[in-house]
């Protein structure tokens, strides 16, 4: 059986520090720069000029990596840039997550034409899978799919897409056998200046750059499939099953900022005469804090190298990270709030911030409820 590990090379120490300065003192004044809600193409040309972006892809489709990609690299990049910049870690992952089902599932020209732009900043990807009736339901998608000859006309609703609608190329999907459920569905690759496809940003509770798309019969040849016809739920699948253990280490590296901001605070805030770190109630806190830290930490790296070691109980694995992860995000980013006080409901205070960014983890690539049903099935599947 594939060995777990969970010290850090060498070389991924390096890693995780070059990429948390580069976050802090380089990536976060471009990200407070930028248009909220909108893609910040300085900020995605910044993170390839650090060579960030190109950790998440190989060589053979213009990134860095000798080989394929590793979920343990992307979780220590996500973890590292969320303590940083919080922008700057979403620009990372949203290029990720759009363009790894085309280097998964896409032909050697779609790799050649869109993957080498994205590993270097200069094309936007997204990942276009929800639709208003439709989040965790996935396989229930309506977006229709009409043959036209060797084409295909795509007609309806996406919301709460990544990048949208600044994207360059969307990786979107759409149904093409009617009452087929997820056994329906494809994938297709859709340049953004598509005819017949826009868009319109929305206004969340933490501004990133996502948005709705409306087609209206956009036209898509039979060479802008990816993967096989009908078969597209399970390109959705390989990359949330890639990409759900780097959101915990999203969450991680929020919880870490926030711990690290309380931990200052309680023992500089004086009260009564002393630091509030000489409290009980505080000190027992940020000690419940930084244990639940860790501990999600951990199930993430353990996820991730599950993932890296192609075992075979990744999916449970997965859904365990993001679940525990996330939930302990919220409950020490709300921690650090209560110790700093009202200060740190001041609009502009890093907690106020992480407040607002904890929160969205929890809902998006699974909600909470739904990592719950995964790991249950998964753990009673050899009783059926």
């Amino acid at each position: 059986m594939a060995r777990l590990h969970f010290a850090l090379s060498d070389e991924q120490r390096r890693l995780v520090e070059d990429a948390r300065q580069a976050a802090g003192e380089m990536l976060a004044p471009i990200a407070a720069a930028g248009e909220p809600g909108r893609v910040n193409r300085p900020l995605l040309r910044a993170l390839a000029e650090q060579g960030l972006l190109q950790r998440l892809f190989p060589r053979r489709a213009g990134g860095s990596r000798p080989d394929d990609v590793s979920a343990m690299e992307i979780c220590l990049l996500r973890e590292a840039l969320a303590q940083g910049s919080t922008e700057a870690e979403t620009a990372l992952a949203m290029q990720g997550i759009g363009g790894y089902p085309i280097l998964q599932s896409g032909g050697e020209g779609m790799v050649k034409r869109w993957l080498p732009a994205i590993a270097r900043g200069e094309a936007v990807a997204a990942f276009a899978l929800t639709e208003p009736e439709h989040g965790s339901d996935a396989g229930a998608i309506e977006m229709r799919a009409e043959r036209d000859g060797d084409s295909y006309r795509l007609s309806g609703t996406k919301t709460w897409i990544s990048n949208a609608p600044d994207a360059d190329v969307y990786v979107l999907f759409a149904r093409t056998t009617p009452d087929a459920k997820a056994r329906g569905v494809t994938a297709f690759v859709l340049p953004g200046d598509a005819s017949g496809l826009k868009g319109e940003p929305l206004t969340l509770l933490s501004p990133h750059p996502i948005g709705r798309l409306e087609l209206d019969g956009v036209k898509v040849g039979s060479d802008q499939v990816l993967g096989a016809v009908d078969q597209g739920f399970r390109v959705a699948m390989a990359t949330l099953d890639l990409f759900r253990p780097s959101v915990g280490a999203f969450a991680v590296g929020m919880a870490q900022a926030a711990l690290d901001s309380a931990i200052g605070h309680a023992a500089s805030r004086q009260a009564f005469g002393k630091p509030i770190r000489d409290f009980q109630a505080v000190s027992h806190l940020v000690a419940e804090m930084a244990t639940r830290t860790e501990a999600a930490r951990l199930m993430v790296y353990a996820a991730a190298s599950a993932y890296d070691a192609g075992m075979p109980d990744v999916t449970r694995r997965s859904a365990m990270a993001k679940l525990f992860a996330t939930e302990v995000a919220q409950f020490v980013v709300d921690g650090a709030v209560q110790i700093h006080g009202a200060g740190a409901l001041e609009q502009g205070h890093l907690l106020e911030h992480l407040y607002r960014e904890v929160r969205a983890p929890r809902i998006y690539e699974g909600t909470s409820e739904i990592q719950r049903e995964i790991i249950a099935r998964e753990l009673y599947s050899g009783y059926e």
